[in-house]
């Protein structure tokens, strides 16, 4: 969606509904919103600020997408709307306002209102593309190639350049180790993609 502009009347009216059913909560950033195994109550709206999904085996993690204004997190729809646990993690990636609607509300609303159910579905089809780009990025690009994208999709999403984020940040992101992630880094400021500056990385 076009974070850059107004809703559109459609969509305004899903926010409408579900502002009605929920409540806004202002969740600070670092915020664990959602771990894996955690049965789903309530599925956020994000109204503003950024939230990132990912997945966890071990000691690895691994981005799966971000949840930015104007969108929900499906994993979280899908987990209440079927009484599963959820099998995905969610921490606000900065300070957020955050709209949580009770699943049973939702099943409500999309009875009432046929736009709900088409809002979610569009939400499956962007993430489902979304994961799609993942997996293909994971098993044919290269680390190199896969970092330099994570850093200018991060540059984007909070339109701030220089990043504050560690390597450490970084491999965690993309399911590796910080020891790649800080070679690699070596490897793109030698060609002029990035730059270290303090604590932070500037991209060119």
């Amino acid at each position: 969606m076009n974070n850059d502009s107004k809703p559109s009347v459609s969509l305004q009216r899903i926010i409408d509904k579900m502002t009605v059913a929920g409540e806004v909560h202002y969740i600070e950033k670092g915020t664990e919103i959602l771990r894996e195994g955690q049965y789903v109550t309530v599925v956020p709206l994000v109204r503003k600020g950024l939230v990132k999904v990912f997945t966890r085996y071990e000691d690895r993690e691994l981005l799966l997408y971000y949840i930015r204004p104007d969108e929900s997190c499906i994993m979280s729809f899908a987990a209440g709307n079927n009484r599963e646990p959820s099998q995905v993690y969610a921490v606000t990636e900065e300070d957020s306002e955050l709209l949580l609607i009770p699943v049973t509300a939702i099943h409500a609303l999309s009875h009432e209102h046929p736009f709900v159910n088409t809002f979610f579905f569009q939400q499956y089809k962007e993430r489902y593309a979304e994961l799609l780009d993942t997996i293909h990025h994971v098993l044919f690009s290269k680390m190199d190639v896969r970092l330099y994208k994570h850093l200018k999709e991060k540059v984007a999403l909070k339109r701030e350049n220089p990043l504050n984020m560690s390597h450490q940040q970084i491999a965690n992101e993309l399911g590796t180790v910080r020891e790649v992630v800080s070679r690699i880094m070596k490897k793109l400021e030698g060609e002029g993609l990035v730059k270290q500056v303090g604590n932070a990385i500037e991209v060119l």
